[in-house]
């Protein structure tokens, strides 16, 4: 059996300026660390990638999404990726933990009202129109311009382009993959997101998600086919592929993998994966 893989985690570094700041900006081309990293690694933290420059691929769980000027990719904390450059990438990256809105919005579901984070059924990448990706230049140049001048009350002028960025390229992304793109849908939906985040690994079922909930299993699957264009379940089943390709990744057997996630042998396990990939887990995994 091949040894397991290891993937780096990179973490937010809070107090990179000095005083506490859960956000930051930088060139792709002059950033360390994690950007442009050709090895497995994952970051605990949300990032937006804006490419100005440059030609390759650029791999988050199982989607390859091309890089080309005028895209821009969007990545959630645990996601596993990596860069394969052609030509040297030039643009922007945004990072920021997810308590520099928490603390200015004082809503734990916001960051699931968004269509691009958090996603398993469309891509996390998209080209954007000239015009508008200009627009989002210059929403990073305001950003930017606050970090050469920092001063006590830049959290909030920062904070406010920020959420003026988002919700800007939520609006893109549903008009590209033509779905929702209102932030607002039944709140028990941005629950059920946010639970399928961070409960997935206890409740893999629509029963449990609805008793957590206390809404019908009908009601649920009303305001995910809403928002998601997919049912309860599809979104669960989404969820669960991505974990299991995750684990595959890091070259853990099907068996252990099917009995870790509650498959009652291999064979199911198997099905299961083809089902809803057309590969088998050995394929897939062959294919990395």
């Amino acid at each position: 059996m091949e040894p397991v893989t290891k993937i780096k985690t990179y973490h937010f570094l809070p107090c990179k300026y000095g005083l506490e700041l859960l956000l930051d900006i930088g060139r792709i081309e002059t950033l360390n660390h994690f950007v442009l990293d050709s090895t497995l690694h994952q970051l605990s933290f949300y990032e937006i990638l804006f490419i100005e420059k440059g030609a390759g691929t650029f791999t988050l769980d199982e989607n390859k999404i091309p890089i080309t000027p005028g895209t821009a990719i969007f990545t959630s904390p645990g996601q596993v990726r990596c860069w394969e450059i052609k030509e040297k990438v030039e643009g922007y990256t945004l990072f920021f933990d997810k308590d520099f809105l928490y603390l200015f919005f004082s809503d734990e579901l916001f960051l699931y009202r968004f269509q691009y984070f958090h996603q398993y059924s469309f891509p996390t990448g998209m080209q954007i129109p000239k015009v508008s990706f200009e627009k989002c230049m210059n929403l990073l140049h305001e950003i930017e311009g606050e970090f050469g001048q920092l001063q006590n009350d830049s959290g909030h002028l920062i904070r406010s382009v920020l959420y003026q960025l988002l919700v800007i390229l939520n609006r893109y992304y549903a008009s590209v993959y033509h779905i929702q793109g209102d932030t607002y849908v039944h709140p028990d939906f941005y629950r059920f997101r946010s639970l399928l985040e961070n409960s997935f690994i206890n409740d893999r079922t629509v029963e449990a998600y609805t008793r957590i909930l206390n809404v019908s299993p009908g009601f649920l699957n009303k305001i995910c086919r809403q928002f998601s264009g997919l049912s309860a379940q599809q979104m669960i089943h989404h969820k669960l592929i991505s974990e299991i390709k995750k684990e595959l990744y890091q070259n853990k057997s099907a068996k252990e993998i099917a009995y870790g996630f509650g498959f009652s042998d291999p064979s199911n396990f198997n099905r299961f994966f083809k089902k809803l990939t057309g590969s088998t887990p050995q394929q897939y995994r062959k294919s990395l």
